[in-house]
């Protein structure tokens, strides 16, 4: 068989494996098989792709930072920076929902995961929203909206999968502190945005917390506010890898968890070790599937034409990176992000460097795209956490965050167009060292 004609069987098998609702790993799994048996090539360099992938030491810290997130999401940490961000900037107008996005940000911050900030802020927020007066689609949306910021702050296993996937060329640590930026510019943009409705439709004010409760709170939280920089130190001063800070983090969680809040008790780690496994699982598979579906890409040179493609379009530079962002945003939006980071990177990286985008920004860029594509229907997993804990459809969720979607959308344009914002902190940090 010809190229083009492989090409045709590989990409028509994927599409309709996942029309048959076939789970995505499986379909990228079968799809390699697919093309290594059309180009004569032995199936079993797929297992061995598969398996080389999966063996990666890196990807040791995926599994680790995954399970760390369910440790403290069961751990109790999670209410304390609830009633943390309460106390700062509850008293406001629509205190609420600023309340969310602020808790959002510091604990998306160390679970790394979206959904993971959805499925532990959202049952504590959703409902005390709707009893003081907010609209129940509105809660729901500012919930998943702010869980965004988990997928770009530090410690996030997106990124370590996209330092992978670009074959291990682009620093972790690079990647961590590139993120703070426009994790913060999100937060503080749908804070904006929070308090704007919050004034138009007469949302409710918080009480006011006086001083040496607010400083109480703070003390209560400090364990919990400091697992970033446990984190985050070990790997940026190079004392650890990204896999050993991972375990640290880990350690770390268990002793505030069970030791200093004393929340979380040894019969409930089977519990948080099911759940950690499970979804580690899941995203392991999906790695290594993703990993021979793109090894048939590059075996077809599809990177090289799409490249080529993109790059021949008279649409300019800006049009040309406009183009970029709607196509990994409608990606997103259909399409699991584990697989769509492995998948993407080989194929969209040499094209984002030829229009004059730094790696590192391009990662942020891509964890930011794919982050909104995980509050976008029709494969919205974050959208569908939210919409479950909320008790609402789909399409209503989809309607209230569609102001949401502009403010996220608008930081993303930031993010591509002034590199300073992604590249300011890990160049500063880099000429320090």
């Amino acid at each position: 068989m010809t190229d083009p004609a492989i090409a045709l069987l590989v990409f028509g098998c994927f599409l309709l494996l996942l029309a048959l609702r076939v789970p995505v790993a499986f379909s990228l799994g079968l799809s390699a098989f697919a093309f290594f048996f059309a180009s004569g090539l032995p199936a079993m360099s797929v297992v061995q792709k598969i398996s080389t992938q999966i063996a990666e030491p890196t990807l040791l810290a995926i599994p680790f930072f995954i399970l760390c997130g369910e440790i403290m999401s069961a751990g109790g940490m999670a209410g304390r920076l609830i009633e943390l961000a309460g106390a700062l900037v509850g008293s406001v107008r629509g205190g609420l929902a600023m309340v969310n996005v602020t808790a959002s940000m510091f604990f998306g911050g160390m679970s790394g995961s979206s959904v993971a900030d959805t499925a532990a802020i959202g049952p504590v927020l959703i409902p005390t929203m709707a009893e003081n007066g907010y609209d129940r689609d509105f809660s729901v949306a500012v919930t998943v909206a702010s869980s965004t910021q988990g997928i770009i702050l530090p410690p996030s296993h997106n990124a370590i999968l996209y330092s992978l996937a670009a074959g291990g060329t682009v620093s972790i640590q690079a990647l961590f502190l590139a993120g703070y930026l426009p994790g913060i510019l999100v937060g503080l943009a749908l804070i904006a945005l929070s308090a704007w409705i919050a004034r138009r439709r007469s949302y409710p004010k918080g009480e006011r917390v006086p001083v040496g409760r607010t400083l109480a709170i703070t003390l209560k939280a400090l364990p919990a506010l400091v697992t970033p920089l446990i984190i985050i130190v070990p790997l940026v001063m190079g004392w650890a890898p990204a896999h050993q800070s991972a375990v640290i983090a880990v350690v770390w969680s268990v002793v505030v968890s069970s030791f200093i809040y004393r929340s979380l008790r040894l019969r409930d780690y089977s519990r948080v070790l099911r759940r950690a496994v499970r979804t580690s699982g899941m995203v392991l598979i999906l790695i290594g599937a993703a990993a021979a579906f793109g090894e048939a890409l590059v075996y077809l040179h599809v990177p090289r034409l799409l490249a080529d493609w993109l790059t021949s379009l008279p649409a300019g530079r800006i049009g040309l990176l406009l183009l970029l962002n709607l196509l990994i945003l409608a990606l997103g939006a259909i399409m699991d992000m584990a697989a769509l980071i492995v998948i993407l990177t080989p194929i969209l990286l040499p094209v984002a460097e030829g229009l004059g985008l730094d790696p590192v920004q391009f990662g942020i860029i891509l964890l930011l795209n794919l982050g909104i594509g995980l509050c976008t229907p029709p494969v919205g997993s974050t959208l569908f956490v939210g919409c479950a804990i909320g008790g609402i459809s789909i399409e209503a969720a989809s309607r209230a965050l569609l102001p949401f979607y502009f403010v996220m959308i608008a930081v993303l344009l930031l993010v591509t167009f002034v590199p300073e914002i992604s590249l300011w902190l890990p160049d500063w940090i880099a000429r320090a060292a």
